[in-house]
């Protein structure tokens, strides 16, 4: 059962990735906004229902149960922000024709960096929740894990696609573009695996590593999700989507957990 948790969101980005397969020109815009909105209202339910509120249920202080939340909050705040100086944003592109002749050549390395780097603290905050599962002390279900797992799926499947779509744009084989596709999700079930090993054995620094992954996922969403799902046109199905990924998620959540 770990491993098929672990290999829930691997899934999502495979999926993503095989589109270079089916698709000429990417997934159509409306589909993608839905994704992408869906995508954001799930993880920002599950910060709160999976990771915030069974920190503060975990911490050692009742007077201070927000301590370990707030903290772990701002860490994964600034893990993010520490990788965003360092890598590129998914929705940053140059509109000058100079910089679109010399970023050309770079642009779906880049991608494949970026979407693999922003992938990391994903496969820690469905590690961290799994290994709060595990230890049975927490209070989340492994159904609710499933769950919140199961989103991060539905995040990774256009981020899948945004990384083998350009590569065969790029003159790179459909197999080529597909494999560093899925490869690009391949760091979450590692990194997945490798925080459940580290949090079993550290059970004390639980609720601040659940904090930590909540402040991580939400940096994802408020900097990439989000700005994404809102720009251009049908930006009203992207908040259609939020809301509808928002209340299932809360929904699941609750009844499972």
């Amino acid at each position: 059962m770990l491993a098929i948790g672990l290999l829930i969101p691997f899934l999502g980005t495979t999926l993503g990735a095989a589109m270079v397969f089916l698709m000429k020109n990417g997934i159509h815009e409306k589909l993608e906004k839905l994704l992408l909105g869906f995508a954001s209202g799930v993880m920002i339910a599950a910060s709160i229902w999976s990771l915030l509120i069974p920190s503060m249920e975990l911490a050692p202080n009742e007077k201070l149960r927000f301590l370990p939340a707030a903290v772990g909050f701002l860490f994964g705040i600034a893990f993010l922000l520490a990788l965003d100086s360092i890598i590129p944003h998914l929705h940053v592109e140059s509109n000058t024709q100079e910089g679109i002749k010399t970023s050309r050549l770079k642009k779906a390395t880049m991608m494949v960096l970026a979407v693999t780097l922003h992938n990391i603290p994903e496969g820690m905050a469905f590690g961290v929740t799994l290994a709060a599962a595990l230890s049975g002390e927490s209070g989340i279900t492994f159904a609710s894990a499933i769950v919140l797992a199961t989103g991060i799926a539905i995040q990774n499947f256009p981020e899948g696609a945004i990384v083998s779509m350009p590569l065969k744009a790029e003159g790179s084989s459909k197999g080529k573009a597909f494999l560093l596709g899925m490869l690009s999700g391949a760091v979450e079930p590692v990194f997945g695996l490798l925080t459940v090993l580290v949090t079993r054995t550290v059970l004390v620094a639980l609720p601040y590593l659940l904090a930590f992954a909540a402040g991580a996922m939400i940096y994802v969403v408020v900097e990439e999700l989000i700005p994404d799902s809102q720009s251009g046109e049908h930006s009203n199905i992207a908040t259609v989507g939020l809301a509808a990924g928002f209340v299932l998620m809360m929904v699941l959540d609750i009844y499972f957990g």
